[in-house]
């Protein structure tokens, strides 16, 4: 199956920031992109969706790992060009554009080294800041009980961990990522086996607690929480977003089962706001 000229055109307006119409982003690669969460969207109005690319380096490695294309404008230029078949090959994993799955697993990140076990053998994750480890071989990965899994949504703040330790000063914890999640099952196949409470690190609007009840929480249950600051209210006063809160419309009919997210909820409708994580980074909360 190959990525049409014209669907790889939309994919590049969205990479560069530009807001599409649902309607034009119609086929199976957008909507799988949107329940990846690799797009997200919105609903103005009844019925006028709008979609967005809110981290376009999870596009390009979801392009890259599912679909082998590693340079999209080029990719796109091959159809204008009529190029040969060799020069295709340069900017697709195989000369044929499949959909691909180069490799399994998830990222990890600490501020602090935790001992782990991969396949029997002790392993201390300590990675150098602006660095990270990914665990393949997931099935064979084990960690003390008393360490907490925390995960993260969001690519700058899992990136800038050493800022927000503050957070989670009271509990040992190692950060997942929730990309490459989003294009795979890893993830959640792994939290599955193991014992570790789960806490969610996302953004605290309508769109992050739907992530939270649907790809987390309903296979992990009680193990399961969602990290809320003890300051909610105040960050929310401060630094909530407007225009988030009216963008989710589509999304304020989730019905939530947590009663301090139904009560964070309250806030939102009172406030009119929501909040994005990365407003912690830096010592805000």
């Amino acid at each position: 199956m190959k990525l049409s000229e014209s669907k790889a055109k939309k994919l590049l307006q969205l990479s560069q920031g530009e807001v599409i119409s649902g309607s034009q982003l119609k086929g199976a690669p957008f909507e799988q992109m949107l329940q990846d969460g690799i797009l997200q969207s919105s609903t103005q109005g009844r019925t006028r969706r709008k979609v967005v690319c809110k981290d376009p380096s999870q596009l390009k490695f979801y392009l890259q790992n599912q679909w082998g294309i590693n340079d999209l404008l080029a990719y796109i230029d091959n159809f204008k060009t009529g190029e040969s078949r060799a020069d295709n090959i340069k900017v697709s994993s195989d000369s044929k554009s499949t959909k691909v799955r180069t490799f399994k697993g998830f990222l990890v990140n600490c501020y602090e080294p935790i001992s782990a076990v991969l396949n029997g053998k002790e392993l201390i994750l300590q990675p150098s800041f602006g660095s990270f480890i990914f665990i393949s071989d997931f099935e064979n990965f084990t960690l003390d009980k008393e360490v907490t899994i925390i995960g993260v949504e969001n690519a700058e703040n899992f990136k800038m961990i050493e800022q927000q330790s503050y957070l989670f000063e009271d509990k040992k914890v190692l950060f997942v990522s929730r990309y490459p999640q989003s294009q795979s099952k890893d993830l959640i196949q792994w939290l599955q086996s193991i014992s570790n409470s789960y806490l969610h690190y996302g953004d605290f609007d309508f769109e992050g607690f739907g992530i939270y009840q649907n790809e987390y929480q309903k296979y992990l249950g009680e193990r399961a929480s969602f990290f809320i600051p003890p300051n909610i209210e105040e960050l929310l006063q401060k630094y909530g977003n407007r225009n988030l809160y009216d963008l989710q419309l589509n999304k304020r009919k989730l019905i939530i089962y947590d009663e301090n997210l139904k009560s964070l909820v309250d806030l939102f409708h009172h406030y009119k706001k929501c909040l994005e994580q990365e407003v912690l980074i830096g010592g805000k909360g």
